[in-house]
């Protein structure tokens, strides 16, 4: 049974029931102007989130904290963050064709040539981009896939998001509250050759593999490495980003798993393979990384 939603949960559901409502039936550049300016004022207000995420982008980009760099690079990654909500908004009344249209992709070959050859594949990314479009463009080229969803808060805004992402051609598992088998589903669908999309930098779950992150030490989510190490899929990373107002994805070759080593052993060596790819991608396109959260295990102890 889910806990009671707060009045703030409420309200937040209430926003994104109105936003999947009414945004669809208005014209896309003024509303997108609307989201900027919301980005904006939450900006100026320095909040614990935007103070949080100019932290994480100092720690990847070296920028010095409270510097006019710093500051112009988290206004520019708060307005990336807000046009993803108002993309995820717009996304249903979106054709296939323009979606898979302004999808500028490298690397498509690494999903097409193992999906042809029977072998499942594991898509891992960071929280960059707009990762809800880059699955309707996985979809619309060919490969409905599997992840796994956050459960939030209230129970009706994730009934909701499910229902998105569902209507986007996914199947959805619950992170927490479902049948407890999430691993084994995912194992079964790439064991036949399907595909899994899973986020992979940030740990929910307790039990994330430790590596080195720019430099410090961080968790990510043992799934991913785990799936490729027990069942031979190919583990992709992919990193998304915008490029004007279209989107990028770039989907990186395969993680090796080694072939000497205890199966911990090896999914270590994968995890760390798959950050030392997320650097690279989020150094690449820091404005895109949604990171809001506490994410190095220094800035996590009290």
């Amino acid at each position: 049974m889910s806990e009671k939603a707060s009045f703030g949960d409420r309200v937040v559901a209430a926003g994104f029931a109105a936003g999947w409502t009414l945004v669809p039936k208005l014209p896309e550049r003024p509303t997108a102007a609307v989201f900027r300016f919301l980005a904006d004022r939450v900006w100026s207000r320095r909040g614990k989130s935007v103070l949080r995420l100019e932290s994480n982008l100092a720690r990847v980009t070296g920028l010095d904290p409270g510097s006019r760099e710093l500051r112009e690079l988290g206004k520019a990654g708060l307005r990336s963050y807000f046009r993803y909500f108002h993309e995820v908004f717009r996304l249903p009344s979106m054709s296939t064709e323009e979606i898979v249209r302004r999808s500028h992709t490298i690397g498509a070959e690494h999903v097409h040539e193992n999906v042809a050859a029977g072998r499942g594949v594991v898509l891992a990314l960071p929280h960059m981009g707009n990762w809800d479009q880059a699955g309707a463009w996985l979809v619309g080229v060919g490969h409905p896939f599997t992840t796994v969803a956050e459960r939030l808060k209230p129970e009706s805004l994730f009934r909701r998001y499910v229902a998105f992402r569902e209507g986007l051609g996914m199947e959805v598992l619950p992170l927490t509250g479902g049948d407890g088998h999430n691993f084994g589903t995912l194992a079964t669908r790439v064991r036949k050759g399907g595909v899994v999309c899973l986020p992979a930098e940030r740990d929910l779950t307790k039990g994330g593999i430790e590596v080195s992150f720019f430099g410090s030490a961080t968790k990510v989510p043992a799934g991913p490495p785990l799936l490729a190490v027990q069942t031979g899929a190919a583990l992709l990373p992919a990193i998304l980003y915008n490029v004007g107002d279209d989107w990028g994805i770039h989907i990186h070759e395969e993680v090796p798993v080694p072939a000497e080593g205890t199966r911990q052993e090896k999914v270590a060596v994968v995890a760390q393979g798959l950050a030392d790819v997320f650097e690279k991608g989020i150094s690449e396109h820091p404005e895109d990384w949604h990171m809001l959260q506490r994410l190095w295990l220094e800035d996590l102890r009290p």
